[in-house]
């Protein structure tokens, strides 16, 4: 099977190269999208990731996840249930020997569900397109992310809709993909009535 290869973009890991299987429908964030990304969060965090713990819920190729561990996140959680990613993280996990990595084998919903308090600073979202998972992601989000925490998240729609609970700081568009950061409020209830993504 053929590959093509993208690049972690900053910190230590830098220009550390990460495979992307063809056929997998993997989609990763484009380096440009990555770089603006962990700018704003440089901005919002005063300039250090020393300490902030992650959590990347559909990893796909680490590249969101491993660009955080890359920073110096404290914790690094990527998130995947398809086995050719999962083998992908951990080549790059095994090569990378960062002890902020974390993986874990399953669905992005069962594992919100899973979580016994909040824990982390920043959450990001990049679903598969076309199937109406955040929605459903939403409601959940509060059981792992603190309160005032920030929110990553791709989407093939506008982010125009979001629910009231949450604040839309920065965004962006790259082609079809558009891309923001968000902060998350003290509380998340009736989310489910915040409309967002396709109906």
């Amino acid at each position: 099977m053929k590959k093509h290869q993208i690049r972690i973009v900053g910190g230590a890991y830098r220009r550390t190269p990460i495979s992307v299987p063809e056929g997998e429908h993997l989609r990763p964030t484009p380096d440009r999208v990555r770089e603006t990304l962990f700018n704003w969060l440089a901005h919002f965090w005063d300039g250090t990731f020393t300490g902030r713990r992650v959590l990347d819920l559909f990893a796909g190729t680490g590249a969101l996840g491993f660009e955080a561990a890359s920073r110096g996140v404290e914790i690094a959680q990527l998130v995947e249930q398809a086995v050719p990613a999962l083998a992908g993280l951990r080549a790059v996990q095994a090569r990378l020997k960062a002890p902020a990595i974390r993986i874990h084998t399953g669905e992005a919903c069962a594992f919100l569900r899973a979580q016994p308090a909040p824990s982390y600073d920043l959450v990001m979202l990049d679903p598969p397109f076309g199937a109406n998972w955040l929605p459903r992601l939403l409601p959940l989000l509060d059981r792992a992310l603190l309160p005032g925490g920030l929110l990553y998240l791709e989407s093939e729609a506008p982010l125009d809709a979001l629910p009231p609970e949450w604040t839309l700081l920065r965004q962006g568009r790259a082609g079809q993909v558009h891309y923001g950061l968000t902060r998350f409020a003290a509380t998340q209830k009736n989310m489910n009535n915040g409309r967002f993504g396709p109906s």
